[in-house]
């Protein structure tokens, strides 16, 4: 038994011994191989690299070995001296790389994804599916995978697709989704314009899509948010309100329903959304001036103005419900006539756009000019002369035009 022991014993110090000897080759490989890379001479670093990669590389990920060795075999590659021979060594010793670091780096996988498929559109150079296929691995690992392959994928699709393989369609669904991620980026919308002859086309596109995939809501909202920017509000309604009747807390779908329906002339919907939006964000001050807006535009300036103050209560600093408060009793004047309570309510219009540029918003310089304009609509001091009335006394606004009003002015 002691003898079994003495000999587990010298086996384990064989092994550790051993171990410890292996060990410290692969870090010696790996110092070489650092080096080697670190001054640029890649030639001598590839097979100290190898041997780490090949035996075990998980020690060192932290110091970026795949990454390194990566820009070590692209250096080869696109190098004057390497022949057609080895790029084509190279390209598939790059694959095998790639494999290896998805193997022990798997939370970089879709970068490493990524790089295969570019590594085999432009070095191996297979069939057209073969590299879309490539891509789509990648981005399907990770939906936020980088724009520049999500481009190169897309351009891919865009220049090979036809009638019957439907590309066209994918190309546009992922150019779709990279302008709604980067609306500000004018590249993916030209990109968009590019795939279609026309708007008119492009809203068609979105419409099949959609249609191939009816409960498809992102394809929905595509296909409504595309049809808005190409002015097609009947089509959008289409879209919209299947989208509110499946979300209907989605502020969104509810604005652009809102903002169809006003543009049809579809009053009673129109206001309608706007209430849900009022319901979904009552401190929205936007969606109380939307619907002022339609009640003033209806001629309902009663409820116009309510719905205006409800926005500066809202929002307080903001000018704009100020501002088209005034063009509320300025409007009212105009309908009814040119006596002198006509004249009182164009200054209770004058004193609302004062008030308005007072606020010192976007809308100051807007108002101001609706004073200068009225200058000679208002009463004249010779008005007040005659009807006895001085500087500082307050007149109740009243007629059958304005019994809706309820307010006075004061005589300046």
């Amino acid at each position: 038994m002691k003898r079994t022991k003495n000999l587990l014993a010298i086996i384990l110090t064989i092994f550790s011994i051993n171990s410890l000897a292996q060990n410290q080759e692969i870090m010696a490989e790996f110092s070489l191989f650092y080096e080697y890379h670190k001054n640029g001479d890649f030639v001598s670093a590839l097979p100290h690299g190898w041997n780490v990669v090949n035996e075990n590389p998980e020690q060192f990920i932290r110091y970026k070995i795949f990454t390194r060795m990566e820009e070590a075999l692209f250096y080869m590659y696109d190098s004057v001296a390497t022949t057609d021979e080895e790029k084509s060594a190279i390209a598939d010793t790059t694959l095998y790389l790639y494999e290896k670091a998805i193997q022990y780096e798997p939370d970089k996988k879709s970068y490493f994804l990524a790089k295969k498929a570019f590594v085999i559109e432009t070095w191996i150079k297979p069939s057209t599916e073969e590299i879309i296929k490539a891509y789509q691995e990648a981005l399907a690992e990770d939906p936020n995978l980088d724009t520049f392959y999500q481009d190169r994928l897309g351009t891919i699709l865009a220049n090979n697709a036809t009638e019957e393989n439907g590309y066209k369609l994918k190309a546009l669904e992922l150019y779709s989704n990279l302008s709604e991620k980067e609306p500000d980026n004018a590249t993916w919308i030209s990109r968009i314009e590019n795939l279609a002859e026309d708007m008119d086309e492009l809203v068609e596109i979105t419409y099949k899509s959609w249609q191939l995939d009816p409960e498809n809501m992102e394809k929905a909202w595509k296909f409504s948010n595309t049809a808005m920017r190409n002015k097609s509000y009947e089509r959008a309604i289409e879209g919209l309100e299947f989208l509110v009747d499946k979300s209907p807390d989605v502020i969104n779908y509810w604005n652009q329903l809102a903002t169809a329906y006003q543009k049809l002339d579809m009053t009673d919907k129109a206001v309608t959304a706007y209430k849900k939006l009022i319901d979904l964000q009552p401190e929205n001050a936007e969606h109380y001036v939307n619907l002022a807006v339609m009640y003033k535009n209806q001629g309902q300036l009663s409820a116009a103005r309510s719905f205006l103050q409800k926005a500066s209560s809202a929002n307080p600093s903001w000018d704009y419900p100020v501002y088209i408060e005034g063009t509320l009793y300025e409007q009212a004047a105009r309908s009814c006539g040119f006596d002198f309570m006509d004249k009182l309510v164009y200054l209770l219009a004058v004193d609302t756009y004062r008030r308005a540029a007072a606020m010192g918003g976007s809308y100051s310089s807007t108002a101001r000019e609706r004073v200068s304009a009225l200058a000679n609509s208002i009463p004249s001091q010779e008005d007040y002369f005659f009807r006895k009335l001085k500087s500082g006394e307050s007149i109740k606004i009243e007629g059958k035009c304005y019994d809706w009003i309820g307010r006075s002015v004061t005589i300046p």
